[in-house]
């Protein structure tokens, strides 16, 4: 009997809070794409013999074209859709020298960890907006506006 007969697909994703002077990194989806018009943490779809960190690297230049340095792990988000089931594995990253820029999305937006819940996310990214409100909110890093 096969593990997946009667199951939805399932995907891992790795996405990235990029920290800069108190804020985060947020990226609004194109209107052709699932969600078009929200707004999401950068990253993507883990693939098979990839680790989340080569992921998340490999995600992040190809949507924005830059390199992080990968930091705290938040806590894991499983959440199903009608056709699947994902699990958001959320890491706090700190961009190493590159500026973002939308090569994925239609633009990007630094904003503060409470401002978060003003933005439109899907539907999976309830709890991971009240966690980095709560623990990205409370990191010792200059909280000067950009």
């Amino acid at each position: 009997m096969s593990e997946n007969r009667g199951r939805k697909k399932r995907v891992d994703v790795a996405i990235a809070i990029i920290v800069k002077e108190g804020s985060v990194l947020i990226c609004k989806r194109r209107l052709k794409d699932a969600f078009g018009g929200f707004w999401e943490f950068p990253g993507g779809k883990k693939e098979a013999e990839e680790t989340l960190a080569a992921c998340l690297r490999r995600e992040l230049m190809e949507e924005l074209g830059v390199t992080v340095r990968i930091g705290q792990a938040l806590t894991p988000i499983r959440h199903d859709y009608p056709h699947l089931r994902v699990t958001l594995r959320p890491f706090v990253c700190q961009l190493l020298k590159d500026i973002p820029r939308p090569l994925a999305s239609q633009r990007l937006k630094w904003v503060k960890p409470r401002q978060l819940t003003r933005h439109r996310f899907p539907p999976a990214n309830v709890g991971l907006l009240r966690e980095v409100v709560q623990e990205v909110g409370s990191l010792s890093i200059d909280t000067g506006s950009l």
